[in-house]
């Protein structure tokens, strides 16, 4: 039975369930059932569970979480580029159809700021950053960009409910 907002409440299982996938999901072949173990019950129950939150809207976006650095990617940039309104869907579709971009974002300009699409670029130097840069460039035609390299990761963790 759902509650006039739309969204089913919740069991103290279910609560359980959601508390260990809120951050890392356990490093196994079988995370869903390692869950289930856990709070006590079964693997068709979790899965259950977040796909109903999926479904409903409940919950937005699951997925990995890469980090980069772990995995030999040392270097990321965020490329701040100048792209005409009317073009942004296409060349969004291009760019985010690189695998060494993880986002892709359209934003709106800002005072003396006239960048619109957001990318962030990772590879395991600078240098390689860059190629996929004049890559995208010449994929897309545009060469009005900022390019923004990390210097320091300050945060990244996932949000917390429960």
């Amino acid at each position: 039975m759902a509650h006039a907002s739309g969204m089913t409440p919740l069991t103290e299982l279910d609560r359980e369930i959601l508390k260990r996938v809120q951050g890392s999901l356990p490093d196994s072949a079988t995370p869903y059932a390692d869950i289930a173990a856990a709070v006590g019950t079964d693997e068709a129950r979790v899965l259950s569970l977040l796909t109903r939150m999926a479904d409903s809207g409940e919950i937005r976006r699951f997925g990995a979480t890469l980090k980069h650095q772990k995995a030999g990617y040392g270097a990321n940039v965020m490329v701040a580029w100048f792209v005409p309104e009317e073009d942004v869907d296409r060349v969004g579709a291009i760019m985010a159809k690189r695998p060494e971009i993880s986002h892709c974002y359209h934003r709106v300009t800002c005072m003396d700021w006239p960048y619109n699409l957001y990318t962030m670029i990772h590879g395991r130097t600078p240098e390689d950053c860059q190629a996929v840069v004049a890559a995208v460039g010449a994929a897309t035609g545009l060469d009005d960009f900022a390019m923004l390299f990390s210097l320091k990761e300050l945060k990244k963790v996932s949000m917390r409910y429960f």
